[in-house]
C-alpha cells in the first residue's frame, strides 16, 4: 500500500491526480451542501429517483455526441416533473410516484446505453471512475459548485422556511413550488457532476450520508451545511487514496469512507451518538 507521503508525492507528479483530487473533493463539498437539504425536507427517495433518471439522458447525449450535463439534467427535471404530475392528478402516494418513473426511467437508460456502448463504459457511468477525469469533467464540475453555492447564497431564507415547514411558508407567500423544482434542478446538476467520481448509482449515498453524519453533530442549518461539505471533501479526498493505492473503484472507495465515517459519528456524537444515549439510560 502506498504510503501517505508517496501519495501526496504523486499529487505533485501527475496531473490526472491533481485532477481526480480537485474533482472529488468538489463533489463532496457539493453534495454536502444539497444533501442537508435533501435530508431536512425527507426528500432522500427523491435524490435516489433523480440519480437513476437521468441514466437515459447520459445515453442520449452519448448517441447525439453532445455535452452530458445537457442530456441528463433534461431528463433529470422530466423526471421530477412526472413525479410531481402523477402524485397531484392520482390517489397515489408520492413515494409509489417515485418508485414508478424513476424504475422506469433506469430501465430505460440501461437499454439505451446497451445500443449505444460497451458495458466498460456502463460500469464506469453507474460506479464512477474519477482516476479518468477529463478537462472537460473538470470545468463542468467547477460550474456545477459555483451554481449550487450561488443558488443557496440566493435562495437561503426560502430554503430555510420550506425546509422546515411548509405550510407556513406558503401562508408567508412563497412559491413553494418554485422552491422545490429549483432545488431538483440543481440535484439534477449535481448527480450530473458526480457521475465520474462516484457515478449513478452511489451518487446518492454522497448526497446522503454526510449530511446525515452533519445532522448528529448540530442542530443549526449553516453549521449542518458547513460540516457535511466538509466531511464529503474529507471522504472524498481518503477514498480518492484509497482507490489510487489499493486499486479500488473510486465511488465505492469514496461511499466507503463516508459510510465509516457515519459510523464513528452514530456511536459518538455527543448529542445524538448511540454510546451518549446509552450512557444516558444508564445514568437515569
Amino acid at each position: 500500500m502506498t504510503s501517505i507521503g508517496e501519495f501526496i508525492a504523486a499529487l505533485g507528479h501527475y496531473n490526472f491526480l491533481q485532477s481526480a483530487l480537485l474533482a472529488s473533493v468538489m463533489v463532496g463539498i457539493m453534495s454536502g451542501i444539497i444533501g442537508s437539504y435533501i435530508i431536512l425536507r425527507g426528500m432522500s427517495l427523491m435524490g435516489d429517483a433523480i440519480s437513476h433518471s437521468v441514466l437515459p439522458g447520459v445515453a442520449v447525449a452519448y448517441m447525439l455526441g453532445i455535452n452530458l450535463l445537457i442530456g441528463a439534467s433534461a431528463f433529470g427535471v422530466i423526471a421530477a416533473l412526472l413525479i410531481g404530475f402523477v402524485a397531484t392528478n392520482s390517489k397515489l402516494k408520492n413515494d409509489t410516484a417515485i418508485g414508478i418513473v424513476f424504475s422506469a426511467f433506469f430501465a430505460l437508460g440501461f437499454i439505451l446505453i446497451s445500443m449505444a456502448e460497451s458495458s466498460t463504459n456502463l460500469h464506469h457511468i453507474l460506479f464512477g471512475n474519477v482516476l479518468a477525469v477529463s478537462d472537460r469533467d473538470l470545468i463542468t464540475t467547477i460550474i456545477v459548485l459555483a451554481i449550487v453555492i450561488l443558488f443557496i447564497v440566493l435562495f437561503f431564507k426560502e430554503l430555510l422556511i420550506t425546509s422546515f415547514d411548509e405550510t407556513f411558508a406558503k401562508t408567508y407567500g412563497l412559491k413553494t413550488g418554485y422552491v422545490h423544482y429549483g432545488l431538483m434542478i440543481v440535484l439534477t446538476l449535481v448527480t450530473v457532476s458526480a457521475l465520474q467520481t462516484v457515478g449513478i448509482i452511489l451518487i446518492v449515498a454522497m448526497l446522503i450520508t454526510p449530511a446525515a453524519t452533519a445532522f448528529l453533530w448540530t442542530n443549526r442549518l449553516t453549521t449542518m451545511v458547513i460540516l457535511a461539505s466538509a466531511l464529503g471533501a474529507l471522504a472524498s479526498t481518503i477514498g480518492l487514496y484509497l482507490s489510487y493505492t489499493l486499486n479500488w473503484a473510486s465511488g465505492p472507495a469514496i461511499v466507503l469512507v463516508a459510510a465509516l465515517i457515519f459510523l464513528g459519528s452514530f456511536i459518538v456524537s455527543p448529542k445524538q451518538g448511540f454510546v451518549t444515549k446509552l450512557m444516558g439510560v444508564k445514568n437515569a
